[in-house]
């Protein structure tokens, strides 16, 4: 029996709490604590725990066993056979699983509909007329709303069926629940949350009359009995007897052409009548079906193929801050990734200090995710009774300090920003980008800079590319000669290497050694901009901070443009070629050489050597220039081997 972490026996226990008062909400009270979307998938992580850990399952667990009590309200009636729920799969990876497993049994053939939103019923015929209608309740014992039922205008009261069982849904079309909730808003009432709760809590009425005002329509989806071969067979005899199908039914010879079914349905379920929220896949032959069993709840022999939710449920791993071009702010959730309509969404925009606190948002929360006009993630609420005690606050005080330690910020209402006019900060931007470490334009200063940006010439670090000799002419200190100097080495730098324009866009957190790891390990910056944070996370050295920093830059429709605008106007920084001379050593330089630190750091990992600023026990060489001293005793303490400059530089030439 394998080991159960703690936290993932506490974290099932959670869960399992939370499933089962959704269930009992929805269920019994047809009410409503989140969406269908979000319940999905805290029942579909919960599966997942149980699958991987087979020991932590019980027989009380929501996954085995059925949704929902019959309510004491009506007389209580035992099904013929269980109406047992589905298991559910959400990609096209899970639907191969269990189609592979379908295959092995012998199906021939896969059989789908469209799972429709409503209330379960199954209805019973005795010398062929309507003599009982049961609802789902726990799927062994359901509820007698016959009476009710009756009063259903597309139920046949009888058949030319001796005796039959046929199951579906009761649904209330969407059409005729916006007009029921128009009325509602007319008469200032509360407006009914969803199709599902009112067609369930009609049915559940003590007065018939209730129910005959209601549009309610019974769907079929099985024919119990007369039992047919195939589920094919049985919707063409629930037809012949006069019930309403979904009319979305289809049988495919294999799971390849029925994927290709089911992503159409998804594209065009808006425009069916009743809710969906995805498609039932059996294996047709109803006596393999049987012959299949079932495991805990659920038959082997089918599934539920859940559409992309508009919601999904993860938890937070960490919240990050991002400044954005006008200096605000924004402090931004990154989470597991999860599938929201569709797309893989990692992270979302929290706002501000004031939406953090209002929604008492905590690294380690369980969230409901949506996307608002299908665009943008955001996060709709906590889950507060998933909350860990491991569940860290956030301190945007201190977060902005540790993320942005050279510059200031003020409060200005709701938001945190920048402190200091936007020209100051382009200015300490284009400082930056032209430093020697960077793009080495090394005749742009920090006067200059300051001067370009007050007199307009540059608002934005692509403008300097724009410059004119007679634009830096005009600046005081600048003649013919200096300024043509100047804009030749601006122009010299549109070939710079793509490591140091990396560093020099000023990514928060990311350096000149962190942009080169970067560059040498995607190769040309549409990789870098294209990558995931679990592809960022694969890179030596790159930590959880610096990755979701990148990732938030290089999905900032401002840097976005900035870049394309400086691919507009030229800038082609020539791709980093990696030796392996060096591959695996890392350096350490201390004291003073006949050259630049950044240019000993530079060469050695061109030869794939790496460059840290402090001695450990993971140090290859300690370089030595004159000078230096603390670095030098450390090296000596470890057994460090200390070289010199020329030994470097033979190492590099060897």
């Amino acid at each position: 029996m394998s080991s159960v972490p703690a936290h993932i026996k506490q974290r099932v226990l959670e869960l399992r709490q939370e499933i089962n008062d959704y269930r009992y909400n929805y269920h019994e009270l047809d009410q409503s604590t989140m969406s269908e979307a979000a319940a999905d998938a805290l029942k579909h992580e919960l599966s997942q725990i149980e699958t991987k850990y087979p020991e932590l399952i019980t027989p009380d667990s929501p996954t085995q066993k059925v949704a929902g009590a019959p309510s004491s309200r009506f007389p209580k009636v035992a099904h013929s056979t269980p109406m047992i729920s589905l298991a559910d799969v959400f990609n096209e990876g899970e639907l191969q699983n269990w189609g592979s497993k379908a295959l092995l049994a012998g199906t021939k053939e896969f059989f789908t509909d469209i799972k429709m939103d409503g209330l379960a019923c199954a209805l019973i015929y005795k010398d062929g007329k309507l003599t009982q209608a049961i609802t789902r309740g726990d799927g062994k014992i359901g509820e007698d709303v016959t009476a009710n039922v009756l009063t259903l205008k597309n139920i046949p009261h009888a058949i030319t069926q001796e005796t039959a069982e046929i199951r579906g849904e009761i649904v209330i079309f969407k059409q005729d629940f916006d007009k029921i909730n128009a009325e509602q808003q007319k008469q200032n009432k509360p407006l009914y949350a969803n199709p599902r709760n009112l067609a369930a809590g009609t049915i559940r009425q003590l007065d018939p009359q209730v129910v005959v005002n209601r549009p309610l329509h019974f769907i079929a989806y099985d024919l119990v009995a007369p039992e047919q071969p195939t589920f094919s067979e049985s919707y063409q005899l629930l037809r012949k007897l006069g019930f309403q199908t979904s009319n979305q039914e289809k049988t495919f010879p294999n799971l390849k052409k029925t994927y290709k079914y089911l992503t159409k349905l998804e594209k065009s379920r808006q425009k069916l009548p009743f809710n969906t929220d995805g498609a039932v896949i059996k294996v047709n032959s109803k006596p393999l079906f049987t012959q299949m069993g079932v495991a805990g709840k659920a038959p082997r022999g089918a599934v539920a193929y859940k559409f992309p939710a508009e919601e999904n449920v993860s938890v937070i791993k960490d919240i990050v801050l991002s400044v954005g071009r006008t200096g605000i702010v924004t402090p931004v959730a990154f989470f597991d990734p999860v599938n929201i309509a569709g797309s893989t969404v990692q992270y979302a925009s929290l706002y501000n200090a004031d939406e953090i606190e209002k929604q008492d948002i905590r690294i380690g929360d369980t969230v409901v995710i949506y996307k608002a006009g299908d665009i943008i993630p955001k996060i709709k609420n906590v889950i507060l009774r998933l909350r860990p005690k491991t569940a860290k606050e956030f301190n945007f005080a201190n977060e902005l300090k540790h993320t942005f330690p050279d510059s200031k910020f003020k409060r200005d209402g709701v938001a945190w920003r920048l402190d200091g006019d936007s020209q100051a900060t382009l200015t300490r931007a284009i400082i930056y980008f032209a430093g020697r470490a960077t793009m080495n334009i090394l005749e742009l200063g920090k006067s200059t800079a300051a001067d370009l940006v007050q007199q307009g010439f540059v608002k934005s670090l692509p403008d300097l590319y724009t410059l004119r000799v007679s634009d830096i002419a005009s600046l005081e200190g600048y003649g013919q000669t200096s300024a043509e100097k100047l804009v030749k080495s601006i122009q010299n730098s549109r070939t710079a290497p793509l490591d140091k324009f990396v560093a020099a866009l000023g990514i928060p957190l990311v350096g000149i050694r962190i942009a080169h790891d970067l560059v040498a390990h995607f190769g040309t910056l549409q990789n870098l901009q294209n990558a995931t944070l679990n592809d960022l996370l694969t890179i030596d050295g790159i930590g959880d901070k610096v990755a979701e920093s990148v990732l938030l830059w290089f999905n900032d429709p401002d840097n976005l443009a900035m870049l394309t605008r400086f691919a507009e106007l030229g800038l082609n920084p020539t791709p980093l070629k990696v030796g392996a001379k060096l591959a695996g050593l890392t350096f350490v330089l201390t004291g003073t050489f006949t050259q630049s630190r950044e240019s000993l750091a530079d060469q050695i990992v061109a030869e794939g050597g790496k460059v840290s600023g402090s001695v450990s026990a993971n140090t290859s060489y300690l370089v030595a220039g004159t000078g230096g001293g603390s670095k030098r005793s450390k090296a000596e303490s470890l057994s460090i081997k200390i070289i010199s400059e020329r030994q470097l530089s033979e190492l590099l030439e060897a």
